[in-house]
């Protein structure tokens, strides 16, 4: 029997979170040039959904971050490639920052971005998912933690 290879997305994490009616997201340089995204990034063999985004978001923010509720599962294709990132968002509370923390290689900065300011400009999104995340939030969706079960294997 010939076995195929089998497909698999591009599991990532992200961080949603406002204070003041300002939205925390990174400055990176990406391969279409410097863009806007939430803290975020793939989610490593290991480790739970909940320790990646709290990973994720000190490594590209230097706040350390506490997922409080699922925001939403997301797939995003990326043009002209077989990639599809399967992004799962949170949302939550900051618990501290880190302001002497270098920041992952390619982030520029963490920057507080107003939600109008981030809509109106969306040549700088690194993909749809950064808006529609933003839009999810302001809607007040929110799923409890609870959702995500690890389930041992016997």
């Amino acid at each position: 029997m010939v076995r195929s290879l089998q497909w698999k997305p591009n599991a990532t994490v992200a961080a949603v979170i406002e204070q003041d009616g300002q939205f925390l997201l990174v400055e990176e340089h990406t391969e279409d040039g410097v863009r806007l995204n939430q803290p975020a990034g793939h989610w490593e063999h290991g480790e739970s959904l909940l320790d990646a985004v709290r990973r994720e978001t000190l490594e590209e923010t230097g706040y350390l971050f506490e997922p409080t509720a699922l925001l939403g599962v997301y797939t995003c294709p990326r043009p002209n490639s077989d990639v599809v990132y399967l992004r799962f968002a949170f949302t939550g509370e900051l618990r501290g920052h880190d302001s002497q923390r270098a920041l992952d290689a390619g982030i520029i900065a963490a920057r507080w971005v107003s939600a109008d300011a981030l809509q109106a400009d969306p040549a700088r999104w690194r993909s749809p998912l950064v808006w529609q995340c933003i839009e999810d939030y302001l809607s007040g969706q929110r799923y409890p933690l609870t959702l995500i079960r690890a389930v041992p294997m016997a």
